[in-house]
């Protein structure tokens, strides 16, 4: 048996190009030396028919449109049988609106994102005769494919932006921000787009991953200040950043890891670019997500 994980989008929040940044990227994407990139989602299947996505990004459409697979096969029919909701922002569920026109699919997400969802009218579209939604709780198996075992586990965060008034707390390890960790026969996989800081429990679960899709939203924790694009660091947008000594690159490096991804990358992100700032991270094993990338592993012994 072999698990296939499609990326469906690698950016962060906006895209690649942003609808309105002409920083240096955005630039590079729409004069076409860069390849343009969807907001962050990943599909995953056992049998390449029935696919479990990974947050509904606001460019799902496209997405589902760019992958065969992906297709529906009948007059009204989808291969999607679950969409699966890792925290509340806008780039992981503002899909949800496309996912409107009374297809049945689980939506699996824990109980106080599918309170943040029930909080707005406008996710009442998604018809309940159609969509169930199933409340999933932290550290318990759950199959949302056959043969898919699945976890979700809390990650430092904080809450949606929509949600913030005043200062949020950051670092903050709830239901609002969580991993998901797929075991099928011996392998072991991580998808992590969020993700403020690794901590000690964190490292310990994920280190000797099979495979890992870890949050590279900056490479720079001031990266948007420095760009001019904004005024906030990545740990206050609950993301750490990839380089220096508290950077998820050292962290990651040290947990024997098999391959690493980088994959919900801003748009001021160098490692867009080939060049010194991309091999740094290359060098140390890591790979750079993008639109279209697949990863098949097979699920038998290592």
């Amino acid at each position: 048996m072999t698990i296939r994980f499609l990326v469906l989008g690698a950016a962060a929040g906006g895209g690649l190009p942003q609808w309105n940044c002409g920083c240096r990227n955005c630039t590079a994407a729409r004069q076409g030396s860069l390849v343009p990139q969807t907001q962050s989602s990943l599909a995953v299947s056992l049998d390449g028919r029935s696919w479990l996505v990974i947050n509904a990004s606001p460019d799902i459409r496209q997405q589902l449109r760019d992958r065969r697979e992906l297709w529906p096969t009948q007059l009204r029919d989808s291969p999607i049988k679950s969409v699966l909701l890792t925290n509340g922002d806008i780039d992981h569920v503002a899909g949800l609106l496309t996912l409107r026109e009374k297809q049945p699919f689980q939506l699996l997400a824990t109980q106080a994102l599918l309170e943040t969802l029930a909080d707005s009218p406008v996710f009442r579209v998604l018809d309940p005769a159609h969509v169930r939604q199933e409340p999933i709780a932290l550290e318990t198996p759950f199959f949302p494919l056959e043969g898919l075992e699945t976890r979700l586990f809390a990650v430092s965060g904080k809450v949606p932006l929509y949600l913030e008034t005043g200062e949020p707390e950051l670092g903050l390890e709830t239901e609002q921000t969580v991993g998901v960790e797929f075991r099928v026969g011996a392998r072991r996989v991580f998808y992590i787009p969020g993700c403020g800081a690794i901590g000690a429990a964190l490292a310990e679960r994920i280190a000797g991953a099979d495979l890992l899709f870890f949050d590279g939203t900056l490479f720079t924790d001031d990266e948007m200040i420095s760009t001019g694009t904004g005024r906030k660091t990545g740990r206050r947008m609950g993301h750490m950043p990839i380089s220096g000594p508290d950077g998820s690159l050292e962290a990651l490096t040290r947990l024997s890891i098999r391959r690493s991804i980088y994959i919900h990358i801003n748009n001021t992100n160098p490692i867009w670019h080939i060049g010194p700032v991309r091999e740094q991270i290359e060098r140390k094993g890591f790979a750079v997500g993008y639109d279209g990338m697949e990863v098949a592993l097979a699920t038998g012994s290592r």
